[in-house]
């Protein structure tokens, strides 16, 4: 039987860069998906196994889990057990401010990566909870601002992640079209006949190039820019047409998929909880 999780999302408009997300017994299991922005979690009670680029990785309580911005990556509980977690979700554009802020640099940094995908240390442990902590009670914006930094900062370096397979020249102008945004609505026929390819040539290519089939990263894409907008302020029905949705019903199938809870539920919370299934 599987078991209903809890889930809350915190925002705190001193800090419109950040999020955060508490979910509580969870047992769902999630296909492979990415985050827009950097994530930085942190597992509280159960395992689970952290698939990524340079994994499978088994994570436990205590367990500090790092991941950039498009890295593929799922994480699911071990052997249909439940386990609870939380994870801040960082806007890129500041991550970059920060860490050339503290590099003294004026250049604008291309990629950055972490040094690890997991932490095993008390200490790491400790400041990743003590940040969300923060950013659950009437945080210093300027305080928490720069304690999130300074941790980024320990474990951040430019370039482009060592483990994330390399994306081949021949999927450039999909890739180019995609995450230009000139058109969300584009379809895999479209995307294959810009590379050259018919469309069962180019989703054999893309997925043993990008881990997952076109459609699909299609899908998480529109569902990321959703979940900004939305996070923003954007009504549903605006979200969903701006992502190349049909319609908001077919945003609300799959938004649920990968959040666990709908885009309204999603909009809506803030410092409280919703029964649904969730996963990193």
């Amino acid at each position: 039987m599987r078991l209903p999780g809890l889930h809350c999302i915190h925002r705190n408009p001193a800090a419109p860069w950040l999020e955060l997300r508490v979910s509580t017994d969870s047992s769902a299991c999630y296909r492979m998906h990415s985050h827009a922005e950097f994530s930085v979690g942190i597992v509280d009670e159960g395992e689970a196994i952290f698939h990524h680029p340079s994994g499978p990785q088994r994570v436990a309580p205590g367990t500090v889990v790092l991941i950039e911005p498009d890295v593929i990556h799922a994480c699911n509980p071990v052997a249909q057990g439940v386990w609870s977690y939380r994870m801040l979700f960082v806007a890129s554009s500041w991550v970059q401010r920060q860490i050339l802020a503290r590099q003294n640099n004026s250049a604008t940094a291309t990629a950055l990566h972490f040094s690890a995908r997991t932490v095993h240390d008390p200490a790491v442990t400790e400041s990743v909870d003590r940040l969300c902590r923060m950013l659950l009670d009437d945080m210093g914006a300027a305080q928490h601002s720069e304690q999130l930094g300074d941790l980024l900062s320990q474990y951040l370096s430019s370039g482009a992640p060592s483990d994330r397979p390399a994306y081949p020249v021949l999927l450039e102008p999909a890739l180019r079209q995609i995450h230009a945004g000139l058109d969300t609505g584009v379809t895999v026929r479209q995307l294959a006949q810009l590379c050259d390819m018919n469309p069962s040539q180019f989703t054999r290519q893309f997925k043993r190039s990008m881990g997952v089939a076109p459609a699909e990263y299609l899908q998480n894409f529109r569902v990321n820019g959703a979940r900004r907008l939305m996070a923003h302020g954007v009504s549903l029905a605006e979200a969903a047409h701006a992502m190349g949705f049909s319609d908001q019903a077919h945003m609300q199938r799959a938004f649920k998929v990968r959040h666990a809870m709908t885009p309204g539920n999603y909009a809506s919370l803030k410092a409280r909880s919703t029964p649904a299934e969730g996963g990193v």
